[in-house]
């Protein structure tokens, strides 16, 4: 699912220059991962596009853009936000996806992995392309008036959006939902269905600012935990949906800009307070977190292994793969190896024989294709 602020940096861009103009051409690639997974075709999502008029874009979790008589919903698949909106001639994504690319790759139009692109009438018209290279994105055709649009699959499964639905997102929702179940808090705000929007890294941020541990039971949290959780959800959100999502601009004191590169050589280890980072997997997400302002204040999930950030090359003694390359290990190092245990071998006629050495317990040479056997 992408994270709130991304979706409205592309409603934003949407708005500014598509809202109004009727599509005069449209083409679309057949993708069955794209199209074919939500029940349509490149073909159908090509014909639906042109001579429509662009109404309004919809910020609802997932990119809603309304159209005259149908919804066309580029929608990122849970986990995956490689999906994305360009306009020609605009920088729609965040700066930092800018920095990663070539001059040449930000001009190239269509851009690359492009799965469907329109343009506008008028003069200069506008063009358009959706793009997504992992080929999570899903995009769907929805047939209903546009103020039913979230009474319609994928929205009618999702739950309020902390931003847009402040009447639904209230404090007695949030604390009746933790109360309600029994999962680490982490999980619980990655759930679409709680929450709408909220993805990995914005939900480690709104628990750094609450100073919440996210393996902790959402059920176990006082009155005023939740409310400081509630607040900082709001606070998180709105503050990156203000920004559009353009992390140059957000705080200098989140979590957001030191959290990256886990185990990287030159990647942050701690926070400019001095607090250590550490990382964890919850809910099936890396989650990284500050051990020393997040204290566990209930019980927490077991059998989670914390992971310091802290990491090195060993040099001496390099793990050993098939091409012979070193990888990272942790500061205590790589694990000993086990030796076999050996057994003595007798023959009928009571004479001893050795046990035969492998190649691990005889000699560390690599090369040796057969072990070294010993006669009698």
């Amino acid at each position: 699912m992408p994270e709130i602020a991304e979706v409205a940096r592309i409603v934003h861009f949407l708005r500014l220059h598509v809202v109004g103009k009727r599509i005069a051409s449209a083409s679309a690639i057949d993708d069955k991962n794209v199209f074919g997974k939500v029940g349509t075709t490149g073909a159908e999502v090509e014909a639906a596009l042109k001579g429509k008029t662009v109404k309004s874009p919809e910020i609802a979790s997932s990119l809603m853009t309304s159209f005259n008589s149908f919804r066309s919903c580029p929608q990122e698949a849970r986990g995956s936000t490689s999906g994305w909106v360009h306009i020609k001639g605009e920088r729609t994504a965040y700066t930092n996806y800018y920095k990663k690319m070539k001059d040449e790759d930000i001009a190239q139009w269509p851009p690359k992995f492009w799965k469907f692109q329109f343009a506008t009438e008028g003069s200069p018209g506008v063009d358009v392309a959706f793009t997504d290279s992992r080929r999570f994105g899903r995009v769907r055709l929805v047939d209903c008036p546009g103020s039913l649009i979230r009474k319609h699959s994928p929205l009618v499964e999702n739950g309020p959006d902390p931003v847009v639905d402040t009447k639904i997102f209230t404090e007695e929702y949030l604390r009746g939902k933790m109360r309600a179940r029994r999962v680490p808090i982490k999980a619980l705000l990655l759930d679409q269905t709680m929450i709408s929007g909220i993805g990995n890294w914005v939900a480690d941020e709104t628990l750094y600012q609450a100073k919440l541990h996210p393996e902790q039971y959402c059920d176990e949290f006082d009155d005023t935990q939740i409310a400081n959780l509630y607040k900082n959800i709001r606070y998180v959100c709105q503050t990156s949906v203000d920004k559009l999502g353009d992390s140059d601009q957000f705080p200098e004191h989140w979590l957001f800009n030191y959290r990256w590169g886990k185990g990287a050589k030159g990647a942050a280890t701690k926070l400019p307070n001095g607090e250590k980072l550490a990382f964890i997997t919850v809910g099936g997400r890396t989650s990284c977190y500050a051990p020393g302002v997040q204290k566990k204040t209930g019980r927490t999930v077991p059998g989670i292994k914390e992971e310091p950030v802290e990491m090195k090359e060993v040099d001496k003694a390099p793990k050993k793969s098939r091409k012979g390359t070193s990888e990272f290990w942790e500061e205590s190092g790589p694990p000993a190896k086990k030796k076999r245990a050996t057994k003595a071998k007798s023959e009928p006629n009571g004479v001893k024989i050795e046990a035969e050495p492998t190649m691990e317990d005889a000699k560390p040479d690599l090369g040796r294709r057969r072990s070294t056997r010993l006669r009698k």
